[in-house]
């Protein structure tokens, strides 16, 4: 599905942690009546879900309308399966991201969020630049694996990651790391593979600082 080149509106699905990356997939176990209904009318339509995250002092608000960041991942539902108590589990695959224009106000039958949505292009990638960046995460992320869960090294190192196609190296290291909500955003808003990966470099080197081995400070964190 190729990215519009205007506005567009689209559902939203607000969470605490998850965040969709263009090219990567995202499970989710869809149970609350506002997002079955959501699932079940995307599903039907266009397919898009908008992935945004809910910004962490307000995520006691989930039950609401909590505010969200600005920034967020279109994803275009390619598997949805629903089970016969009317939950769904569905696979999104990140299409396009998007900035916030504003949020119509919605009518009563709707119960679910939606936004105005104004793309946001992916700065093209540099295969050199990119293969010299996983080959440096890596590295660090071994590093890390060795010294915070040395006895988790086979199953959480970066052989996990290897050969795997750029979007999902940085989602899959996004997850085996338990990043905040605030790092995770700070990904999202990067702009193309390339700064992203640039900028999970900077986030593992802050990590291994906080162990004295490089610059500044920060915790070591294996989920």
């Amino acid at each position: 599905m190729s990215q519009p080149d205007q506005r567009t509106a689209i559902p939203i699905f607000p969470l605490s942690t998850v965040v969709l990356f263009p090219g990567a997939d995202c499970p989710l176990h869809i149970f609350e009546p506002r997002y079955r209904q959501m699932t079940r009318e995307a599903h039907a339509g266009t397919g898009l879900i908008g992935m945004v995250t809910v910004r962490p002092e307000h995520v006691g608000e989930m039950e609401g309308d909590p505010p969200v960041f600005p920034i967020g991942c279109a994803g275009r539902i390619v598997r949805c399966e629903e089970i016969p108590d009317g939950r769904f589990n569905v696979v999104l695959h990140g299409v396009w991201r998007f900035r916030i224009a504003g949020e119509p106000a919605r009518p009563d039958e709707r119960l679910y969020r939606s936004a105005l949505a104004d793309p946001l292009p992916e700065a093209p990638t540099d295969a050199e630049r990119v293969g010299r960046l996983r080959e440096r995460i890596s590295q660090a992320f071994a590093q890390l694996v060795a010294l915070v869960a040395p006895e988790r090294a086979r199953q959480v190192g970066p052989q996990l990651v290897a050969g795997v196609d750029d979007a999902t190296f940085v989602s899959a290291l996004v997850q085996i790391l338990n990043l905040p909500p605030l790092e995770r955003q700070s990904l999202i808003e990067a702009n193309g593979v390339g700064a992203r990966l640039e900028a999970l470099e900077g986030i593992l080197r802050f990590q291994l600082a906080g162990l004295g081995l490089a610059e500044g400070s920060g915790p070591g964190r294996v989920h």
